[in-house]
């Protein structure tokens, strides 16, 4: 899951073991003889420690280039914001780059930060999920330290001027607009999503709703800020051109002497049981292509590491590229659909989300795709994946783990991507292993568990239908 993430990213936006010495900011145990799981090879050989103020540390070598990508991983996302205050959680990772303290030196003006890490010739971004804030720099590696103090600043101390509170916030509106509220499919992905998650915070966009927005106030954000940010809520990862024990020294000077603090545990409202089938539709007049598609609530990696791994199998034969089920059926063999597939997004702390789509061709009926589709799920259910379609999909899901080690930031960002939503490392550097056991009936169970169209469980699918302005009346 968390490699397959990667991967999508990648196409969107976004050794041996090393002794350390007995500190008192470090803790380590005595060396155990191997286990089976430490003999078989791992994805990215990183090496994992913990600060005695709960801080986790993750270290993959890469020596190919003199350079690194240093991550901050915040246990916390739109999903944790307070009832009334959605978007809170964006809006203080916009104002940590308007100001903060910096470990061991002067505090940093707006905009400093990210000016210091241009002149090293590097570049450095910020990112807010539902269920993880993330800060990064990719630098020269002579520089870690110096990217390092001013991170564990960020996290000591957040010092933003009050005109650049409210010009931010002009700001994550104006960011909801181009994003949202001027994008069609923006809109109607925040609608399917609100349809999905009854009562659970999943269902309130990560950028926020603009009436909410619009009253957010440095004060809720320093509120955010105190109650969440702390190294003990926190996930290091360092990726490239660096030793383990050099990092871990570093976290252990910088990091290690911020205090841990009382975080509190997770709690998100739950969505009821409910019994009547949603259907979400949106016409508009710069949508050209029409768009069928069919959200399930399904797995988290977190939640059921087995059936989340069944679901990623099943999104390649189902869901990856010309040779899959969907594609072959719906646009080589019936010639209704420009496009078909299925995608599954384990990577969170609650319910994950696999959506089944399609784009008909011209003059065919959105209700005959939307049907092909479900019966495409129905003998799924009934008849199972065959040997060679799991055999195949499993070597491609392998070739691909593969291929990703050659990245710099990108073990960086499927670390940090499992870490924060509940996995453990385990979880990531054993994945080619464990797909490997899973099988063709598993993957049938989870199928008929989750996606079945004629048994829709507790939280039963939202269909949704993008159209252009004038074919709602085709519908």
């Amino acid at each position: 899951m968390m490699l397959r993430a990667f991967l999508l990213l990648s196409l969107v936006i976004f050794y041996p073991s090393t002794v350390l010495a007995a500190s008192p900011a470090l803790k380590s145990e005595q060396p155990a003889a191997p286990s089976k799981e430490e003999e078989r090879t791992k994805v990215f050989n990183a090496e994992s420690f913990m600060l005695d103020n709960g801080m986790e540390v993750v270290v993959i070598q890469n020596h190919r280039a003199p350079v690194v990508t240093h991550m901050v991983w915040y246990k916390v996302g739109a999903a944790d914001e307070p009832a009334g205050k959605s978007g809170i959680a964006h809006f203080l990772e916009h104002l940590l780059f308007k100001g903060s303290s910096q470990i061991g030196g002067r505090n940093l003006e707006p905009g400093e930060f990210s000016q210091i890490v241009r002149s090293m010739g590097g570049n450095d971004n910020a990112f807010t999920s539902q269920d993880y804030t993330a800060y990064f720099q990719s630098i020269p590696s002579q520089h870690l330290e110096t990217v390092m103090r001013m991170e564990a600043g960020r996290m000591n101390g957040i010092k933003p001027p009050a005109d650049e509170v409210l010009s931010e916030r002009k700001v994550i509106l104006e960011e909801r607009k181009q994003r949202t509220d001027n994008d069609p499919r923006g809109q109607f992905g925040e609608q399917l999503t609100a349809a999905a998650f009854v009562n659970h915070p999943y269902g309130i966009p990560v950028i926020g709703w603009k009436h909410e927005m619009d009253e957010l106030s440095y004060e809720d954000a320093k509120a955010f800020y105190d109650r969440w940010y702390a190294p003990n809520n926190a996930v290091l990862v360092v990726s490239g051109d660096v030793t383990p024990g050099k990092v871990f020294q570093l976290a252990i000077d910088i990091y290690g002497k911020l205090p841990k603090e009382n975080v509190p545990k997770r709690a998100r409202t739950k969505s009821p049981v409910l019994n009547s089938k949603t259907t979400v539709t949106l016409d508009h007049p710069s949508i050209r292509e029409p768009v069928v598609q069919t959200l399930f609530r399904v797995p988290s990696g977190r939640q059921n590491k087995q059936e989340s791994l069944a679901l990623e199998i099943l999104q390649e034969i189902m869901g990856g590229g010309s040779t899959a089920r969907l594609y072959k059926a719906l646009v080589v063999k019936q010639k209704i659909a420009s496009s078909a597939g299925l995608s599954y997004q384990g990577s969170a702390w609650d319910d994950a989300r696999a959506w089944i789509y399609a784009s008909p061709l011209p003059g065919q009926k959105l209700e005959d795709i939307q049907n092909a589709l479900m019966d495409e799920l129905r003998d799924l259910i009934e008849d199972g994946v065959t040997d060679k379609e799991l055999s195949d999909a499993k070597n491609r899901m392998r070739d691909k783990a593969v291929y990703a080690r050659d990245s710099l930031s990108g073990p960086a960002m499927v670390i940090g991507y499992g870490l924060s939503t509940g996995q453990k490392l385990d979880d990531i550097e054993y994945w080619p292993y464990d797909i490997t056991d899973v099988s063709a009936e598993q993957i049938q169970e989870v199928a008929a568990k989750y996606l079945n169209p004629d048994a829709p469980g507790d939280h039963p699918p939202v269909s949704g239908y993008l159209l252009p302005q004038s074919a709602q009346e085709d519908k």
